[in-house]
């Protein structure tokens, strides 16, 4: 557990939240006493959970296993001539391709 004054609380505010974000407590003193705690949020860290919510909602899809080493060296496919890329995909998601 950190503990932090509040003028520290003031100026460094992002270090402490980076600290939270870790995962750890921080509390904030006012001339020795504590007034306040920064700690993560319910579920901040709650990675897997978040990912079989989203995998239960179509949104994605989990990988099987490791990547295959192709998939780095082979290179992109070409475009086809004439045919800008960022319109395809725009006129895909109108479709909700």
């Amino acid at each position: 557990m950190k503990i932090a004054t509040i003028t520290e609380a003031k100026n460094k505010l992002s270090a402490l939240l980076d600290i939270v974000k870790a995962g750890e407590t921080v509390v904030i003193v006012d001339r020795g006493i504590p007034v306040a705690r920064l700690e993560p949020a319910a579920g901040a860290k709650d990675d897997e959970g978040r990912l079989a919510r989203l995998e239960r909602a179509g949104i994605i899809t989990r990988a099987k296993g490791p990547i295959p080493e192709w998939f780095f060296t082979t290179p992109p496919p070409k475009g086809l001539p004439g045919v800008n890329l960022s319109d395809y995909i725009i006129e895909e998601r109108r479709e909700g391709r």
